[in-house]
């Protein structure tokens, strides 16, 4: 399947683990080069390179925090420098602090709002600058979650930041659809990733989570990587200002009442 997205360039940021080390996979199978960010665990990078170039791509870690624009702006410039060009952003970073409305602190928002939200505006902006020095347009990933829109409640600054990339998503396609840059958002409901070990871990919770989704189960990080794929080829053409929803049906469930 050819999704014309041979020899091009993207940038995965939050990249060497759960879902940003599926798309980075996923993307190289499709024939696409790599700069994968991250903040920890060095070794996971390497190992995620060396399997990208068994796939015949190439990949380059790069150690950026991406709650700033100087080590943003260092993301940009490795893709440019090493592979020419950049084609692809994928703003996918994010935490979260599990903290409510009640007991969110100053520094519990203020981190979760600049690794989820700041970075995806940043990134965005310096990605669709770079898109357009170079012409050809672009495509900008936004990896958000249906608490965009879906409340959790005890997770007060995470959806906060999930309701602000679903608006970036919106008005920056707008903005940028003249320059022929195409931004959408994917929204994942659960995924079997490093940040659900806790619920991953306890029979119970998993028992309850499995029986909310219509589906019946967790998704994989393969299953959102290769949507995120899908929005960056060429078959995705004509879809931007939106959010995709993979969620298994989650936020559609209904008790039938």
């Amino acid at each position: 399947m050819s999704m014309g997205l041979d020899g091009k360039v993207a940038i995965v940021t939050g990249g060497n683990s759960g879902i940003g080390k599926a798309i980075v996979l996923e993307l190289a199978r499709a024939g696409v080069s790599v700069v994968i960010d991250y903040v920890a665990n060095p070794q996971a990078t390497e190992e995620l390179e060396r399997q990208v170039s068994a796939l015949g791509k190439r990949a380059i870690g790069m150690d950026a925090d991406v709650s700033t624009i100087a080590d943003l702006q260092k993301l940009i410039e490795a893709a440019v420098k090493t592979f020419g060009r950049l084609d692809v952003m994928v703003n996918n970073a994010g935490i979260e602090t599990r903290t409510s409305i009640l007991d969110s602190d100053e520094e519990a928002y203020d981190r979760v709002l600049a690794i989820n939200l700041k970075s995806a505006f940043f990134g965005t902006q310096l990605a669709a600058k770079q898109m357009i020095v170079q012409g050809g347009g672009g495509r900008i990933i936004n990896v958000s979650s249906v608490h965009e829109d879906w409340p959790m409640p005890g997770n007060t600054p995470y959806c906060v930041s999930k309701g602000g990339m679903r608006m970036l998503t919106r008005t920056a396609a707008v903005e940028l659809a003249p320059h022929g840059i195409r931004v959408a958002a994917v929204a994942p409901g659960a995924v079997a990733t490093p940040i659900n070990v806790p619920t991953l871990k306890d029979p119970e919770k998993m028992k309850r989570l499995d029986a909310a989704i219509p589906l019946g189960r967790m998704a994989s990080p393969q299953e959102i990587a290769k949507v995120v794929v899908f929005l960056a080829g060429d078959d995705a053409s004509y879809l931007t200002a939106t959010t995709v929803t993979v969620d298994g049906g989650m936020t559609q469930a209904s008790p039938g009442l």
